[in-house]
């Protein structure tokens, strides 16, 4: 099991949008960055292999800067060259218990994360197989994933209870300013958001809005 986990995470995980411009996506991903997130998650379902390498090595100077541990989605082969501080891992994007050895053996500290949607299996599972948090959602109707049915608050109160401190508790998904303060209530650590502070007119003000919030 991982002996280096984040016990003591609360707050905004913020979570890029497909962004195809990299000046642009590094400009905002710089201001978000100036609101103090827990972690920044890299994600650009759109981007091709070359372009996603790109993006992600230039966030990765961003985030090294300001001392934010970057995430890399679904990713674990570009995640491991670049030594990444993590990667999420969603349903056929591979092994949880894989991806803890291939990071570990880059250093302590790497981070692995795993999607649970609303299965409470996949939370145990993940917990098992080394991974740091267990993000559950989505838990509002989302843009990014309008497809995604919605998850009861009951799973965030119940891995509170049940999985801490093993793991950390991520909600997922609608999330805003507005209903964040819910999640931590029911049993969130970190909010995983994208277009609430991506797409804010202040990115680094809504992004230290959340850290207050926490």
């Amino acid at each position: 099991m991982n002996k280096t986990r984040r016990f003591s995470w609360r707050g905004l995980y913020a979570i890029t949008p497909d962004e195809s411009d990299t000046t642009r996506l590094l400009e905002i991903s710089a201001r978000v960055l100036a609101g103090c997130p827990v972690l920044l998650q890299y994600r650009n379902k759109s981007a091709c292999p070359a372009l996603r390498r790109e993006q992600a090595l230039q966030l990765l100077a961003l985030c090294r800067a300001a001392a934010t541990p970057l995430i890399i989605n679904d990713d674990l082969e570009l995640a491991a060259e670049l030594a990444a501080d993590g990667v999420h891992l969603g349903r056929g994007d591979g092994d949880a218990a894989l991806a803890r050895r291939v990071l570990d053996a880059l250093g302590p500290g790497r981070i692995v994360g795993v999607s649970c949607y609303g299965e409470w299996g996949r939370a145990v599972a993940g917990m098992e197989a080394g991974a740091d948090y267990v993000a559950f959602g989505a838990m509002f109707a989302s843009a990014t994933k309008p497809e995604a049915p919605c998850v009861p608050f009951e799973l965030l109160t119940r891995a509170r209870r049940e999985l801490k401190p093993n793991v950390a508790v991520a909600a997922i998904g609608g999330i805003t300013l507005d209903n964040a303060g819910m999640l931590f209530e029911a049993g969130a650590d970190l909010v995983a958001v994208v277009s609430d502070v991506f797409g804010a007119t202040d990115p680094g003000a809504r992004a230290a809005a959340y850290r207050m919030l926490a």
